[in-house]
This record gives C-alpha cells, sequence and structure tokens, in this order.
C-alpha cells in the first residue's frame, strides 16, 4: 500500500508535464520540439519527465520556440524542484525515528524547546534546527564522535544519555546567544564574586537577574535550564563561540546547592582553559579530578574561608541562634555554613533542613 507521501510524490507535477501540455495542443511532436531547440530529443524527454531541471538556457529556448516568457518555466521549475526536496526530506526524516526516540520529546515539547506536534518528520526537522546541525551525522560528529568532536573536548559517547545531555547542553547556548555581554574581563569578574556573596546572602526575590546581570558586565553569561530526564545536571561551563558560559539548573532546589554550584563553576572560568567543558554530575565523561577539587576549594573559600569555619568550629557546642549569628557576621547563608558542618561530621544532617532557603529556577519545575 502506498504512503501518504508516495502519493504525494506521485500527484507532484514537473515543468515538463506543461511542456507536453502545450506541444500536444499547438501539435508538435517531441522530435519537432528538440529540433527547433537544438537539442537532443533524449534530452529533451528527460527535461519533459522531470530528470533534467530547466536551467536558464533552456528557458529562454522555449520562450522562443513556444512563446511563453522563460521568467515562467523558471518560476515552474523552481517551485516543483522545492516541493520535491520537502517531500524528499520528509522521507529522510521519517527514517530516524529512532535517533528522535533517544530525546526526552516530551518533555522538551513542554518546555517550549520544539514545537507542540506529534508528527515525527516536524520534530526530527525542529531537533536538526534546534542543534543547528543538516543531519543526524553531523549531530553524532559533534556530540558522540571522540575523534573529531568539534564542539567539546570531552565526548558524550559514554554517559548515559548523550542525547538529553546534548539538548540540555544546546539550550543553554541557546540562552546564552539572547544575552548581551561586555568582553570578557577575568579580574572584573573575579573581583565581581564578593558582589555575588552579598548577593547570595541576602537572596532577593530577582537574584537570577542580579546575577546574570552583575556577571553579563563582566563578559559571562549565565543561563538557567530544566533539567531533562537522564540529564540531572547541577551546572556546566564552557566557552562557546569565544562566550564564558555558566549554565544551572538549580537541581537540588536549595541556596547552598545553588550558591556553590554557582561559585564552583566560575572557579573554572578564572582558574582553567577555554578548551574545556565542565559537567556536574555526569557519569561517563572524562573528569579531570585536580580541575574539580581546584574548583571545590574556590567555592569553599569564597563562601566560608577556613579561618571564618574555624571560628564557628571552636564555639562549638553550636545552637541555632550561633548558625544564625556566623550567617550575619560573616555575610554568607546559613545553609552553607551548615551544610560545611555536616560534611565534617559536626552536625548531624537531618539537622541541616531548616537552614537550607528553598528556591524554584522554574514554575512547574518537577524534573
Amino acid at each position: 500500500m502506498a504512503t501518504t507521501l508516495e502519493i504525494a510524490k506521485s500527484l507532484l507535477s514537473p515543468p515538463g508535464d506543461t511542456i507536453q501540455e502545450h506541444i500536444d495542443f499547438i501539435g508538435m511532436s517531441q522530435a519537432e520540439l528538440a529540433e527547433r531547440m537544438g537539442r537532443p530529443k533524449e534530452k529533451i524527454n528527460d527535461i519533459i519527465k522531470g530528470r533534467e531541471p530547466i536551467k536558464t538556457a533552456t528557458a529562454f529556448q522555449l520562450e522562443k520556440v513556444l512563446g511563453i516568457p522563460a521568467s515562467f518555466w523558471l518560476n515552474r521549475e523552481k517551485t516543483y524542484r522545492k516541493e520535491l526536496y520537502e517531500l524528499q526530506q520528509q522521507e529522510e526524516l521519517e527514517k530516524e525515528k529512532d535517533w528522535l526516540g533517544a530525546f526526552p520529546v516530551n518533555e522538551m515539547r513542554k518546555f517550549g524547546w520544539l514545537p507542540d506536534t506529534r508528527e515525527k518528520h516536524v520534530l526530527v526537522d525542529s531537533l536538526l534546527k534546534f542543534f543547528c546541525v543538516a543531519s543526524t551525522d553531523e549531530w553524532e560528529r559533534i556530540y558522540i564522535d571522540e575523534e573529531v568532536s568539534v564542539a567539546f573536548r570531552v565526548s558524550l559517547a559514554h554517559t548515559q544519555s548523550p542525547h538529553a545531555i546534548s539538548a540540555w547542553l544546546r539550550k543553554g547556548e541557546i540562552q546564552a546567544k539572547e544575552i548581551e555581554i561586555a568582553e570578557f574581563d577575568k579580574k572584573k569578574f573575579k573581583d565581581a564574586l564578593a558582589e555575588i556573596k552579598e548577593l547570595a546572602f541576602l537572596m532577593p526575590d530577582d537574584f537570577t537577574q542580579q546575577l546574570q546581570s552583575i556577571c553579563a558586565k563582566c563578559g559571562v553569561a549565565v543561563v538557567f535550564t530544566q533539567n531533562l530526564p537522564k540529564a540531572p545536571i547541577s551546572g556546566a561551563t564552557r566557552w562557546f563561540h569565544n562566550k564564558p558560559i555558566i549554565q544551572l539548573s538549580g537541581r537540588f532546589r536549595t541556596n547552598d546547592h545553588f550558591w556553590f554550584t554557582f561559585f564552583h563553576e566560575a572557579a573554572h572560568i578564572i582558574l582553567h582553559g577555554k578548551k574545556d567543558i565542565f559537567l556536574e554530575n555526569v557519569e561517563g565523561t572524562e573528569i579531570d579530578q585536580e580541575k574539580e577539587e581546584e574548583a571545590n576549594a574556590f567555592a569553599a573559600k569564597i563562601l566560608l574561608t577556613e579561618n571564618e569555619l574555624q571560628q564557628i568550629i571552636d564555639a562549638a557546642p553550636i545552637d541555632e541562634e550561633m548558625i544564625h549569628g556566623f550567617a550575619n557576621k560573616f555575610r554568607t547563608p546559613a545553609g552553607v555554613i551548615i551544610g560545611r558542618l555536616q560534611h565534617l561530621k559536626l552536625v548531624p544532617f537531618h539537622v541541616g533542613n531548616g537552614f537550607r532557603q528553598k528556591i524554584d529556577l522554574f514554575n512547574d519545575y518537577s524534573i
């Protein structure tokens, strides 16, 4: 049984149909037309059957012989080839259903990253445009191939779900393009971290906008991207089109996790190279443990110095009022202090929940 696409292709009318109709009407054979145009009969038959396109020279020959303007034939040819190409593309896209099925399409539609449709060829086409690639082969080369990857120094080939991870990363790049940022200034960005720490302590309602604004002035794009299933990433840092990007998901939805992740990612920009990509909480990627430890130490020191931590430890036993007092004194979130004490096993984990401030970067944040 013929498919819808096969039927659509059979109904397409090449410009040659119009040539044949016209010479039939005036009583001219294909052989005579070929002779009057000075072309081989086989070539004229190929043009009439749609196997050969009508080029500019052919269009003007038809104008002279048949009296129909060359522009008519060129426009007719252009429309036919466009419609034929679109149908051929649909056939190709229909073959990519398995590739499409590997992506969390439902969530990407829900977030507005893809159109709200169930037509497979439309979704495949939209995904290719989302990634700015011409075909699934190019997506494979950019995100999977360990030898010729141009986008990342680290391949996603060994991760649990390269499709979901690549979609999350790509969305961050799209978001970053929408942010107007200054020329990157490492010193200015490093100096701004004190202002950002104060923002972390105060946590105003518009803290995300303020964070983006401060960083943009230093030449860093900060974006917030919903997590996707099988891509539970807390944060990522990389340079894209010569622009440093910090991408955050707010995954654990608490202020201490959010700000530690931000300062950790900021450390990668300040301390490490442009060619690296750093993904937090992604198994299967090649991790430079030394750089990760450097970023952890940097973030920890920004939020609470060793001297400040020692003052808290020396004040033991510590009660709730003292935690808040130290938070005010050191201008750092109480959740950060309790988290550090828990990490050192000086405070049991069940004590910390009351000190952590809940944050929700997105409406209906459910993943």
